[in-house]
């Protein structure tokens, strides 16, 4: 059943799920998110898709351990992130495939970000693929089990997923020495606290925001040697990031658009996007 919770609610409440108890997603649930993915698939600028496809009972002992994120169980319907291998925007697939991810929260789905490590042979078989295209991310989609495994306890410890960085560690104020706190963010306070909830992978949250009085500037502080493969992960997650900044903004009617602009250099951060108010 859809909710009409808010979407900084809705960010505040999502959780990884890993073990689903096997029940078919009703009729009508499945075909509100298929509309959503149709929308967006027709929307898109980049090259990419979203899909939705059902594993059937002779294929469960075929995927089991899907990525770092550990074990999933119990689930039958994956959302499944396909994108052309010429394209380069991670940000935007990420940005996409979060809103996609919070959408089916809404409307009382679990779900959970798998990317790198899952088996590719596997999802190949029950999702048709054109010849250049390839699956970089994938979310199991379900209802959730009303008991979690000890597995499911012990994976959410190993990427401590109930931890967060402080803001005093993601969050600048003019330049890199000096932090953001949420009496100088002001109005924003709230937007950029969505963006630290946001999930990221292996819980690293690579995101960096530095306020100026042009804006609010996103860069990557990348953890050396990883997710680089064969899709970018980490700006991967500046996707997500930039969506739970863009949307709880919005609720919140505060105005803006993405731009990029003049912006201070860090060393050891990647520049991505800015945002500026209107």
């Amino acid at each position: 059943m859809e909710t009409h919770q808010s979407i900084i609610e809705t960010m505040k409440i999502r959780t990884s799920v890993r073990t689903y108890d096997g029940e078919a997603i009703a009729v009508e649930t499945l075909e509100k998110l298929n509309e959503r993915l149709r929308a967006i698939n027709a929307a898109t600028t980049i090259k990419a898709r979203f899909v939705i496809s059902e594993m059937k009972d002779t294929d469960g002992n075929a995927v089991k351990k899907l990525g770092t994120y550990g074990v999933i169980t119990g689930a039958k319907t994956y959302l499944v992130g396909i994108i052309d291998q010429s394209e380069t925007d991670a940000v935007q697939f990420g940005y996409l495939f979060e809103s996609i991810v919070l959408y089916a929260t809404r409307l009382g789905l679990g779900t959970c970000w798998l990317g790198g490590t899952f088996n590719h042979e596997d999802f190949k078989k029950i999702v048709r693929l054109g010849e250049s295209e390839k699956i970089v991310i994938v979310s199991p989609v379900g209802y959730r089990k009303d008991r979690t495994t000890l597995l499911e306890g012990i994976m959410r410890t190993m990427v401590k997923a109930n931890n967060r960085k402080p803001w005093t560690e993601l969050f600048f104020n003019q330049d890199k020495t000096q932090a953001l706190d949420e009496e100088r963010a002001g109005e924003y306070a709230i937007p950029l606290e969505m963006v630290r909830l946001a999930p990221s992978a292996s819980n690293k949250q690579p995101w960096r925001v530095l306020h100026s009085d042009t804006g609010f500037h996103f860069y990557l502080c990348r953890t050396k040697g990883y997710g680089l493969a064969s899709y970018d992960v980490q700006m991967n997650d500046l996707g997500i990031a930039k969506y739970h900044f863009e949307t709880a903004a919005n609720e919140l009617g505060l105005s803006g658009t993405w731009v990029n602009t003049d912006h201070p250099i860090v060393e050891a951060w990647e520049y991505v996007t800015s945002w500026q108010g209107r």
